[in-house]
């Protein structure tokens, strides 16, 4: 059985993957990698930490 799944995830990017991101256009598709952990030690909420990112 397939699904369809859809979720928003806070993401977080520093340095030259930072300021790549922050030249992109409303609405540019990106395909970005990295990880998901806690947002803090005593947070439940989930973020994904970019560690690479391609336009698609």
């Amino acid at each position: 059985m397939q699904r369809q799944v859809q979720c928003e995830v806070p993401a977080l990017a520093l340095g030259e993957i930072a300021q790549r991101l922050g030249n992109l256009q409303p609405g540019q598709q990106i395909l970005a990698e990295g990880f998901l952990a806690q947002r803090s030690l005593k947070s439940t909420q989930l973020v994904l930490h970019i560690d690479n990112v391609t336009l698609k």
